[in-house]
């Protein structure tokens, strides 16, 4: 019986394997990258073949982070219905999540279209409403990891969840493709051997489906010629190649290759993933599938090193709500852990359940390795680790060595709570960001120092970052911290001119005359408490189609001057802050232009989900969206176009206040959601100006 340790474990190291297996996929994906051309360019691949500043999004890990949120919204075993809600919950249209490929042509971007137009799952994936060529596109398996890692040891169970999930966009093959990868990793848990794994694959797919055949076909060479993976690549191109099934990436050829992969890989990360890019095809999919599957069932060893240390514990992917792109793993991984728990109506570990929709961060450094994205920068003589000796119970410590530093010299190690676009150096599936941390949050943390070489000055000063204007700002400083004892820093994290903090942590100095070889730890680190969050559009800029800070879904965006200006054609949203606020007041200066609906949201969880409230068709609205639209509450206010009014709006529990210009107009009662974004909100055609926006939380 696996322990609870064990099991986060696991799920640590399936989704390390799954981002290790798409980063080095990613490059050689198959537009213009042949097998033949892999083989002919890069020979053996045994390491990363692009060196990113930070990789950029990849729809393999959208899908897994997201699509199992219907878990949470709804319920714990969802319908493929519900499943539905959160694929358009959490997609921005046209951009973001998916591969948006034109109807009839991209698999996801016809069962969006699908479900926007009423069509409900599953017949939105049906092959009887798209045809076999879209319905049996890769994505039946790509998407499907965490319904294995929910189901540990369960793999029937784990097929027939993956099956309901991707029935919004997949069927026939496609379907067979997701109970198959999912039984895997779910089998991963406990197995003993790589052919378990396939065996328990098998067991939940027909015997006399094509995916069945291809897999076998896979195995039955493998027999024949155990040493020799290029032969078996020779097979799948002869006779289970994308010439012979219809559609962009089908996932006959593709599972081919991911068995390949596995069989040859002999059950060690490295190689599995190294082969099932050298294959070709669909290189960041077979390698991310075959990564989740062989991370699972290995766990983390010390030859990963090479491909981890660049994931550095942190994925970032393109949903719409910003505040959930920045996917620390071992958190994410106790997330699943605390799911599978309740899925099989196990006791979880107090605080974990809470920590679910925690506003802050909290980063124990448990799991054996983990960094939760800390970096350095300003010299190569910091290096971290990871250590055992944590400051509490279970948990370990982020290891610090300063490695000769010479008087005057600096160097930051820092956690980023905001990425920018310049951040990265590839447009995959362009991301967004809000941030993670408000001023007035308390940032808090435990250091210890090992004695030392040197004559001891050294200067420890906690520190933020300004985005805009890259300002540093110190809050304190340590000289010469005792050895051998933890000393705790707290903080509040200043305004900083208005600007994002885009890092938080540490700026190391040394002022001793001889050269200094210490470390240091760095444990418990937390965000903690209610934020606020100012903007002042005249110190944002545009990118990624849009505005810094926030994330957008339909419309027109665009930063003129000191104001902010949406304009659409449907509806459109802006929004920012954390998922996690609750009570709140929400302000902004706002000056419609055209149309007859000028709103601000509020508890936003997602395109179709939030509160809203503000003018509309001589109305001032108290609004309720979940998957349909609710007035709360009215009262006549005529709009003056080219006027600006100050809109604000007090949330506290479940009672909802407006005021226009300081005068309070409008209130109303609802329970319906308990968190959420902040934002902006044109909810039919028009055109509007906003200037400065405001969410100071309560």
């Amino acid at each position: 019986m696996l322990s609870t340790s064990d099991l986060v474990h696991r799920i640590y190291s399936g989704f390390l394997g799954k981002a290790i297996g798409v980063r080095l996929g990613a490059p050689v994906e198959p537009t213009i990258w042949s097998y033949e051309r892999i083989r002919d360019t890069y020979g053996e691949i045994t390491g990363y073949l692009r060196d990113f500043k930070t990789f950029a999004a990849d729809d393999d890990t959208n899908g897994p982070v997201y699509f199992i949120r219907a878990m949470r919204d709804y319920q714990l075993s969802p319908t493929p219905h519900e499943v539905a809600k959160t694929w358009l919950n959490y997609a921005a249209e046209g951009h973001g999540m998916y591969w948006w490929g034109g109807y009839g042509r991209s698999t996801e971007h016809t069962a969006y279209l699908n479900l926007r137009a009423g069509i409900e799952a599953p017949q939105s994936g049906s092959i009887a409403q798209n045809g076999a060529a879209i319905a049996e596109q890769i994505g039946g398996q790509i998407f499907i990891d965490s319904w294995g890692w929910v189901n540990p040891g369960n793999p029937k169970r784990a097929a027939e969840m993956s099956a309901s999930a991707a029935s919004v966009a997949h069927d026939g093959e496609g379907l067979h493709g997701a109970r198959f990868c999912a039984a895997m990793i779910a089998a991963a848990f406990t197995a003993k051997s790589v052919d378990e794994l396939f065996q328990a694959g098998l067991s939940v797919i027909p015997s006399d489906s094509t995916y069945a055949a291809v897999v076998n076909a896979v195995l039955g060479q493998h027999k024949k010629d155990p040493d020799d993976w290029r032969a078996c690549r020779e097979l799948l191109t002869r006779d289970w190649g994308y010439d012979r099934y219809p559609g962009v990436c089908h996932i006959i050829p593709n599972a081919g290759v991911l068995a390949l992969a596995m069989i040859y890989g002999k059950g060690e990360l490295c190689r599995t993933v190294e082969i099932a890019t050298m294959c070709g095809w669909d290189t960041d999919c077979n390698a991310g599938n075959a990564g989740a599957i062989i991370g699972t069932f290995e766990g983390i060893q010390p030859s990963w090193d090479k491909y981890r240390k660049p994931i550095n514990d942190m994925v970032v992917t393109s949903g719409v709500t910003g505040a959930l792109n920045i996917v620390d793993v071992p958190t994410f991984a106790r997330e699943l852990a605390t799911l599978a728990l309740q899925l099989d109506g196990k006791d979880v570990p107090e605080g974990w359940a809470e920590a679910m929709e925690d506003r802050g961060v909290h980063f124990d450094f448990a799991l054996p390795g983990s960094t939760h994205g800390f970096k350095t920068s300003g010299t190569n003589q910091l290096e971290l680790n990871w250590t055992a000796k944590g400051n509490g119970s279970g948990t370990g410590a982020l290891e610090i060595l300063i490695d000769r530093f010479e008087r005057g010299q600096s160097g930051k190690v820092f956690w980023k709570p905001f990425y920018r676009r310049t951040d990265f150096d590839d447009e995959r599936y362009r991301p967004m960001f809000s941030p993670l941390v408000a001023s007035g949050q308390t940032v808090s943390f435990d250091i210890f120092m090992e004695p030392w070489e040197g004559d001891g000055h050294l200067r420890i000063a906690p520190y933020v970052r300004a985005t805009m204007s890259k300002s540093i700002i110190e809050t304190g400083a340590y000289e010469q911290p005792a050895a051998g004892s933890w000393t705790h820093i707290e903080f509040t994290v200043p305004d900083a001119d208005g600007q994002a903090i885009d890092e938080i942590g540490l700026d190391i100095e040394y002022f001793g005359r001889l050269k200094f070889l210490g470390k240091l730890h760095l444990a418990n680190f937390r965000v903690t408490g209610k934020g606020t969050t100012r903007i002042d559009p005249a110190k944002e800029v545009e990118e990624w189609d849009a505005i810094t800070r926030f994330t957008w879904n339909r419309g027109y965006w665009k930063k003129d001057g000191a104001t902010i200006t949406g304009l659409t054609d449907t509806d459109a949203d802006l929004w920012t802050g954390h998922l996690y606020t609750r009570d709140a007041i929400v302000s902004a200066q706002i000056t419609p232009l055209s149309g007859a609906s000028h709103l601000v949201s509020f508890r936003a969880q997602g395109t179709s989900r939030f509160y809203a409230a503000g003018f509309e068709g001589g109305k001032l609205r108290i609004i309720r969206e979940d998957f349909g639209k609710n007035v709360l509450a009215e009262t006549d206010f005529a709009v003056q176009p080219g006027r600006t009014y100050q809109l604000e709006v007090d949330v506290q529990g479940t009672s909802i206040a407006v005021s226009v210009d300081g005068e309070k107009l409008l209130t109303a009662n609802d329970d319906r959601f308990a968190y959420g974004q902040a934002g902006l909100r044109l909810g039919g055609p028009g055109r509007f100006a906003v200037g400065k926006f405001e969410i100071v939380e309560q």
